[in-house]
């Protein structure tokens, strides 16, 4: 079963744009968080737990996947908002604060935002021959790895 899974998830990601992939994962993290929100609201500790498990291991995907050296200035903003989110994963953890939850989330949309007018951008640039077709190197952000 794990391996058709595992299929699945590889298919899914085959032929997507390095940015496609970046927001699959932003996608992820947004709604472990939005399910964690509501676990703990619930007073389903336990369920509110593991969702912010799987919103942390999307953010620290993120995290680990910045390129500092291409990235630059950019990059460095985004590892501190990345540590940000990852340290107050913690904590809301311990108090269950669910404004708390709600900035992590504020916070991940605002950048999931940016991303889709990268990608918006590019689907432009396509359109004009004259425009330059770039991956978001200058981004800091290297290529998405599956594992199956």
């Amino acid at each position: 079963m794990n391996k058709k899974i595992g299929s699945y998830q590889s298919a899914e990601t085959i032929g997507k744009s390095q940015i496609d992939l970046i927001l699959k994962v932003y996608d992820g993290a947004v709604s472990s968080l939005e399910s964690a929100r509501r676990a703990y609201a619930d007073e389903c500790l336990t369920d509110g737990r593991e969702q912010m498990e799987r919103a942390r291991r999307f953010v620290t995907h993120l995290y680990t996947t910045l390129n500092m050296e291409k990235g630059g200035e950019v990059a460095e903003n985004l590892e501190k908002l990345y540590a940000y989110v990852i340290s107050q994963s913690y904590a809301v953890q311990a108090t269950k604060d669910l404004a708390s939850i709600a900035d992590m989330i504020s916070i991940l949309d605002n950048l999931r935002a940016g991303w889709r007018g990268l990608r918006q951008q590019q689907a432009e640039n396509r359109g004009n021959p004259g425009e330059e077709n770039r991956e978001p190197a200058e981004a800091g952000v290297t290529e998405f790895v599956t594992t199956a």
